[in-house]
């Protein structure tokens, strides 16, 4: 199983629900039309639950953890042309490009 990681922060001029909201109304929509989400096996959206009084900000306002069962279809997901054309573009609409980390994993399960 391969998994990708992705953390960014919303962009500028954005507050924390409209980028939730966002994110979950219109860009997951748009992501699960694309007909190679099908090779996506889990989608996850975590986001910072706990703010304290006085703490710093958080690095990023999203994590996005993808799932794939082979390199090949995490591929084959971000270089289609309903990625490339729809997807990608969107991403405009409500990440700050600058704040955009991810890396790929291979996740071993230690506890269930």
């Amino acid at each position: 199983m391969i998994k990708l990681v992705m953390t960014f922060k919303r962009r500028r001029g954005m507050d924390v629900q409209a980028f939730r909201d966002y994110r979950r109304d219109v860009h997951t929509p748009i992501l699960l039309s694309i007909p190679e989400a099908k090779l996506m096996r889990r989608l996850v959206v975590s986001y910072p639950a706990v703010t304290t009084a006085g703490a710093e900000e958080p690095r990023f306002d999203a994590m996005v953890e993808v799932w794939f069962d082979t390199e090949h279809d995490m591929i084959t997901v971000f270089q289609s042309d309903g990625f490339r054309t729809k997807v990608d573009p969107d991403h405009a609409n409500f990440v700050d490009p600058t704040s955009f980390e991810q890396f790929v994993t291979e996740e071993i399960t230690l506890l269930e």
